[in-house]
């Protein structure tokens, strides 16, 4: 089944209002927080230290997010999304507006209220703009919708901060930024005017206007989901604390290290946010338009590894008289490397926060899921802020270098995915499953929809191969229990990740009655629960790429629960490493395109094995 590119969003009414919206906000944001720091270093007559007005510029722009969060969360459940966006838009113009006097007027402390103000409608903003779009985009829309909003987030970061540096140039800087800001803020306005009905989850929540246990509750409230969603919420407060070391560092890592001037640090700015934006565009692709998680450790472990070459490939940089500007610095060959680390970073950060939050929008209640977002932007800020302090202690106190900060923090992050993946088993589960479908098998789906959104369901499948469980566990976006025979349960390596997804083990009546009964008792328990469960009725695996005869199991699981049967084939496995053809190579059929085929639902009344053999037959063909 054909499916339409991520960017055919943009064209839907649903989604691109939205997206423009957005991306003016980030974009409106960095102008007038750089334009301000700009004009804090080179424009104002400031007595005293100018870096400490620098630092109480991120001071007063991420303090909302701890003041402001947890409000924000019962704000974009009780109202209707749409309408509260563009209250919070229409804000946002009267706050410019305070900016351009401001700036009109040099006025210092009138920008630094600004600048607070616009902190609170980001803080305001960040509920709402996650938690609507799984209300505007289906399931398998998700992952690609995420991957467009932070691919427009940062390259809007990266043009306001570029825009910024622009205006600032001029002699006649401040009408021009001005004008630009209250410009930004009027076109978002009126792009939030499209963005469809988007209803309340709450409306008849109550308020609670206490900042601070409010902010506690909504803390535990997300800390309290499953452990996916929370760990989830973890780890995307971890990604913001290293992407803020690596961001906070990269200009003065451009001077000091590559002897750069201010179009140095654009560059590798540019570099890195193209890098996010291309990550987040390709987790649509490498997932298959479903929430694949198993993309966050492979983002994690490529965080890791570039992050150790950024170290590695730092140092013995030519010195020069004069800065150099970003022709002379790609003239040499190191600044490749250090660009091509950059970039990797960017890409693999894409990789394991977009799964992340499209998890986090997935897996939570839709009458929870605002406050669920705004204890992550909580966390997010404290994240950052501890960062903050990390890096002054380890840059001023331990006396590391900028490039041995990358290394401690890429060792850091080894540390805490780990723990994170071993409290959350199925990530590294769903990473195994991902990297055997897209390194061994080119895997292909076909009419996999007539399996069924939610419900209890049977599915019937020929048994070719060791690995038939995690193929079609990696196709299917609903988590499945499968019946498997005990000895290839207990497989090594493999037992983890049958253990994990709740794989039920089966013996022979007569090779181990215990087994053989607990299993059936365990089938009917999770069939009840209206989850998904996969039998392979031949018992066994093929020894001849035929499918052998069904037995009699089907008819028990049918008799006690009753459940519509979905047959589904295996195509082009037998051959493969992991199937028992005498003549297999691990080489030989190394990524062999492999199809998994679903057909109608059989009614429980005709669920007969040999009926069911014979639709399994039909859809797997002659493709062995």
């Amino acid at each position: 089944m054909s499916h339409q590119s991520q960017f055919g969003l943009l064209g839907k009414r649903r989604f691109l209002p939205f997206f423009i919206t957005q991306s003016l906000g980030a974009f409106n944001d960095n102008i007038f927080k750089q334009s301000l720091i700009l004009a804090i270093l080179y424009k104002l007559s400031i007595d005293g230290d100018r870096t400490i007005w620098v630092n109480l510029c991120a001071l007063l722009f991420i303090l909302p997010f701890f003041l402001f969060s947890a409000l924000a969360g019962q704000f974009g459940e009780k109202y209707a999304k749409d309408a509260l966006i563009r209250l919070i838009k229409l804000g946002e113009i009267a706050i410019m507006l305070v900016g351009a006097a401001a700036f009109l007027f040099n006025h210092l402390w009138m920008m630094l209220l600004a600048l607070f103000a616009m902190g609170t409608h980001s803080s305001l903003f960040g509920p709402v703009k996650y938690s609507i779009l799984p209300q505007a985009l289906r399931e398998e829309e998700l992952v690609g919708g995420n991957g467009l909003v932070e691919m427009g987030t940062f390259l809007a970061i990266l043009l306001g901060t570029i825009g910024a540096g622009v205006m600032m140039s001029s002699t006649h800087y401040a009408p021009v930024v001005a004008t630009a800001i209250v410009l930004v803020a009027t076109l978002g306005y009126l792009a939030s005017r499209g963005i469809p009905r988007a209803a309340a989850a709450s409306p008849e929540m109550k308020l609670d206007w206490n900042i601070f246990s409010q902010t506690w509750a909504t803390l535990r409230l997300g800390l309290g989901q499953t452990p996916a969603v929370s760990r989830s919420i973890v780890g995307n407060s971890w990604f913001w604390f290293v992407g803020a070391i690596y961001l906070t560092q990269i200009p003065a890592y451009a001077k000091d290290w590559l002897y750069g001037d201010e179009t140095v640090v654009t560059l590798i700015l540019t570099v890195f946010s193209v890098g996010i934006a291309l990550g987040s565009m390709l987790c649509e692709r490498l997932s298959g338009r479903k929430i694949e998680i198993g993309l966050v450790p492979f983002g994690s472990f490529g965080l890791t590894l570039f992050g150790l070459l950024l170290w590695w490939h730092s140092g013995s940089f030519p010195q020069s008289v004069q800065a150099n500007d970003w022709l002379t610095v790609l003239g040499h060959a190191q600044a490749w490397w250090v660009l091509l680390d950059i970039l990797g970073l960017g890409v693999f950060g894409g990789f394991y926060i977009v799964p992340l939050y499209a998890l986090i929008q997935s897996r939570t209640a839709e009458n929870e899921r605002s406050r669920v977002i705004a204890a992550n932007n909580i966390l997010n800020a404290l994240f950052m802020v501890v960062s903050a302090i990390v890096t002054i202690v380890l840059l001023s106190v331990v006396k590391l270098s900028i490039p041995q900060l990358f290394l401690v923090v890429s060792l850091l992050n080894i540390g805490v995915n780990a723990y994170i993946f071993k409290i959350v088993p199925e990530f590294s589960m769903r990473f195994m499953i991902w990297l055997l479908s897209h390194s061994m098998y080119r895997v292909e789906h076909r009419d996999l929809e007539q399996i069924p959104d939610e419900g209890a369901a049977l599915l019937v499948c020929n048994h070719v191969s060791f690995v038939d469980a995690l193929l079609i566990g990696g196709a299917v976006r609903r988590p499945i229990r499968f019946v498997m025979y005990y000895k290839i349960y207990q497989l090594p390596v493999l037992n983890f990740i049958f253990r994990t997804a709740g794989t039920i083990p089966i013996a022979g009546r007569s090779e181990d009655p215990v087994i053989y009964d607990k299993a059936f008792k365990k089938i009917a328990e999770y069939l009840k629960q209206g989850e998904l469960v996969c039998i392979f009725p031949e018992g066994k695996l093929t020894t001849d790429g035929e499918i052998d005869a069904f037995k009699g199991g089907v008819t028990r699981i049918l008799e006690e629960t009753p459940v519509p049967v979905i047959p589904l084939a295996l195509q082009g496995l037998w051959g493969s490493f992991f199937s028992r053809d005498p003549g297999k190579g691990l080489f030989r059929r190394l990524w062999s395109r492999v199809t998994i085929v679903a057909g109608p639902a059989v009614p429980v009344e005709v669920a007969e094995p040999g009926v069911l053999r014979e639709r399994v037959s039909e859809l797997r063909g002659m493709a062995r």
